[in-house]
């Protein structure tokens, strides 16, 4: 039954982009049979876009999910994406709806069961194990869709561009240090060797946000969300992602059988990956680094620029995600000696979250 959405209530603070969506919504109310009624918040993340929940007794599902992405926020590249997804045969939102210039869209609902719920209830056991590899299959048919010249290339421009927030939020403006002569070199000489690892790598379509926060239970499993920010890139990249993530860590013998499973089925695919596991997993781990260091001046950017302050307890994971791969490397061993400084400033000066 369609009916038409409540008028916020006086005493609530002002949200005219949820007016506007309602609004928006009415005009599809019939079409879809939306209970209009029932919009609620479903979920918000790191950036504008927030999404909501809403009844609907048409043909797509018991509710639809209705997306507010005001612009710059990408609802094209949503769209877009989620159609080179769902062709490669992955199981994504179907777009149903959408007006780009406003920055709405109707998708269907993936559903209420996330990946990161499941994973911390079931630990590194079978459970997680069969969620890991389906996921990691999915992984696979994405990659093995990949093609050149359809999405942004992540080149060493937008490498350097994201490794670059680490001194400007987390260096600067979070530590209150400054980045003089000393450690600017050994920035540059790390940013250098992730750059040149990655760029050698064997290229592919990279989601960049493969992580359990965006995967839901599904069928078929899993269910992806959060790719609008798909490039074409270094094939370990989603893998790293996945298992070296911001909200659950994993003992090195899960990570490594979820790490060689993904390898085999590549290979057996036929996609380009490696075919020595050794240098396999340095290029991971390195990939992951140049993720790592993006993350910590994120998080910080986050927090300070969008007063988004919660991501801010999981920066002494990456610190030792980060620390771990740079004593691991002689290469990178005067990264993992600032590392080992970073973690005592951060402690000494009460930033540990």
């Amino acid at each position: 039954m369609t009916s038409t959405a409540a008028p916020s209530s006086p005493n609530a603070p002002a949200d005219r982009r949820r007016d506007l969506l309602a609004a928006w919504l009415g005009g599809h109310a019939g079409r879809y049979a939306l209970d209009l009624a029932t919009l609620v918040p479903a979920s918000a993340d790191a950036s504008f876009r927030r999404y909501f929940r809403l009844a609907s007794a048409g043909a797509h599902g018991a509710t639809l999910v209705a997306v507010d992405a005001p612009p710059p926020e990408k609802c094209r590249e949503f769209a877009q994406i989620a159609a080179l997804l769902e062709a490669a045969g992955v199981h994504v939102p179907r777009v149903l709806e959408v007006d780009f210039d406003a920055g709405f869209m109707l998708v269907t609902d993936l559903g209420t069961a996330p990946y990161l719920q499941a994973l911390e209830e079931a630990g590194p056991g079978p459970r997680s194990r069969e969620l890991m590899r389906d996921a990691l299959d999915a992984l696979v048919r994405w990659q093995l869709a990949s093609r050149e010249d359809v999405l942004p290339e992540f080149d060493e421009a937008f490498l350097r561009r994201e490794m670059e927030l680490m001194p400007e939020w987390y260096l600067e403006r979070h530590l209150g240090r400054k980045v003089d002569d000393a450690t600017r070199g050994v920035l540059d000489r790390t940013f250098a060797l992730l750059v040149a690892s990655a760029r050698a790598q064997p290229q592919g379509f990279m989601l960049r946000d493969f992580m359990p926060r965006n995967l839901m239970i599904a069928t078929p499993n899993p269910g992806v969300l959060d790719f609008q920010d798909a490039v074409y890139g270094p094939l370990t990249y989603d893998v790293v992602s996945l298992l070296r993530d911001a909200f659950l860590s994993w003992d090195e013998e899960f990570e490594l059988d979820c790490f060689a499973y993904y390898w085999e089925r590549a290979k057996k695919a036929g996609l380009p990956v490696d075919a020595d596991f050794g240098e396999f997993y340095r290029q991971l781990e390195w990939m992951g680094l140049q993720r790592h260091i993006k993350v910590l001046g994120l998080f910080c950017r986050i927090h300070y620029r969008d007063d988004k302050p919660h991501y801010m307890n999981d920066l002494p994971r990456f610190l030792g995600y980060a620390s771990k791969v740079a004593h691991r490397y002689r290469p990178l061993a005067p990264f993992a000696r600032l590392i080992d400084e970073l973690q005592g400033t951060a402690v000494e000066t009460g930033y540990t979250f």
